[in-house]
């Protein structure tokens, strides 16, 4: 895939995240050698783009490393010709993300942005525009890759294998993140740790753990088990239990909590909303602080406040991809792609997160050491049923669909609270849903 004009085309390039893949791109550039990065954004961000393509310039001119930044409000414009196209886009901006979280609280559910009904919401408005820019790059870029960030990440990259036509591949930086974390539970460098992942985005287990090629699945599981440390900047740090995690036979990711905790879940959701706060107006407040550093002409590095934000090692695993993919690199990376039978229990068209081969022609999953076990496969199959139902109300604007997703998500699990949560998700987010009109 060698490119002297290499071109990465960053959809949602406005984001307060923007900063940590522009570092990404500064400390890779030998082996991706970016040319053109050009970052676009809607009307509605054109000042944060603004302030934060204004920094990402000063970034790489204090790097030292010849790197075009482009920004532009014209997405057909940043597609054309793009080698890659990354999106980390909000449809609806953290309001609407409020009233994801705050909907289902209601209901006495658990809201939370990327699983449960909060997600089924964001999936909702997300995905027609998702395919919206599938069209773009079918038509301005045939052979880009789309590298979508974009939450629900698994949902979001089902719906482009299914309808985008284009080559994608999905990423999140919770399981590079749950590499570090082992590593430095082991007290190793990230480079010795091997972990093998099975299942769906934010519903993945580690289910063979390797530290300079001893397996220490059993070390890990009895380390990890009241452990502090093992989850995201934007989940409770809840620890696991030992018997729990001994019958698992595996490391839940840090997500599973709102499965296998949800009654901890949901009163820390409780003691928040009793204050006057969903984790949105958190995440406002951050992005307040972030933006307003960013104005400072005087900065020209990544501050190191925007680890708050919980886009830790979201510039490693994105530009680890980007640079496996140029450079045919053939090495394991942890990624969203088609199952194809990698997971038997699963329908082959549907997205999955494994590790998988990486190279010039994508990703090639990696078939698992064994068999999913019961108490993996039960939990794996159900949700990601109610993926796909999600995947096809977004795309048809079909209301039957959405509703039975609701029903058998484990989070909702109601055929009458869901029905009445359906009814106040699409009223409240009515401009940002036309395909149910």
């Amino acid at each position: 895939m060698k490119n002297e004009n290499l071109k990465v085309a960053v959809i949602g390039g406005g984001s307060s995240y923007t900063p940590e893949l522009v570092e990404g791109f500064i400390r890779h550039h030998r082996e991706l050698p970016v040319k053109r990065l050009v970052l676009v954004d809607v009307e509605a961000g054109r000042e944060k783009l603004e302030i934060v393509g204004a920094l990402a310039k000063r970034m790489v001119e204090e790097a030292n490393v010849p790197i075009d930044i482009e920004l532009t409000l014209d997405r057909r414009k940043a597609i054309k010709g793009a080698d890659f196209v990354s999106t980390q886009l909000r449809v609806g901006l953290l309001n609407a993300r409020a009233k994801d979280e705050r909907i289902p609280a209601e209901y006495g559910l658990i809201g939370q942005e990327t699983t449960g009904a909060g997600g089924f919401a964001k999936a909702l408005r997300t995905i027609p525009v998702i395919l919206d820019i599938c069209r773009d790059i079918r038509e301005l870029a045939p052979e880009a890759f789309l590298i979508n960030f974009t939450n629900p990440a698994g949902i979001i990259t089902e719906a482009v294998l299914k309808h985008g036509g284009v080559r994608t591949i999905g990423l999140c930086n919770l399981p590079i993140g749950t590499r570090m974390q082992i590593a430095k539970l082991f007290d190793v460098d990230v480079s010795k740790v091997d972990v093998e992942v099975v299942g769906i985005n934010h519903l993945n287990w580690a289910t063979r753990v390797s530290v300079e090629g001893i397996d220490v699945t059993e070390a890990l599981l009895s380390k990890a088990s009241g452990a502090g440390g093992l989850t995201m900047k934007n989940i409770p740090d809840f620890g696991w239990d030992t018997d729990f995690l001994r019958s698992m036979g595996a490391l839940p990711c840090s997500y599973h909590r709102y499965y296998y905790m949800p009654e901890q879940m949901l009163e820390h959701q409780k003691e928040q909303l009793q204050q006057g706060f969903t984790r949105a107006d958190r995440v406002k407040q951050v992005e307040a602080e972030l933006f307003e550093l960013y104005r400072d002409p005087d900065l020209k590095i990544k501050p190191t406040q925007l680890e708050q934000r919980g886009g830790a090692y979201y510039s490693e695993a994105a530009v680890n991809l980007m640079t496996s993919i140029y450079n045919d690199r053939q090495d394991i990376q942890t990624v969203n792609v088609r199952n194809n039978g990698i997971l038997p229990c699963l329908p082959n068209d549907v997205s999955v997160e494994v590790n998988a081969v990486i190279g010039a022609n994508g990703a090639q999953p990696v078939q698992p050491s064994k068999e999913l076990s019961p108490q993996i496969r039960g939990l794996l199959q159900v949700v990601k049923a109610y993926e796909e139902l999600t995947v096809q109300a977004a795309v048809h604007g079909d209301e039957s669909a959405a509703l039975q997703a609701l029903t058998i998500h484990p989070l909702v699990g109601s055929a009458d609270k869901a029905k009445r949560l359906l009814a106040d998700i699409l009223a409240a987010h009515r401009e940002y849903l036309p395909q149910f009109k």
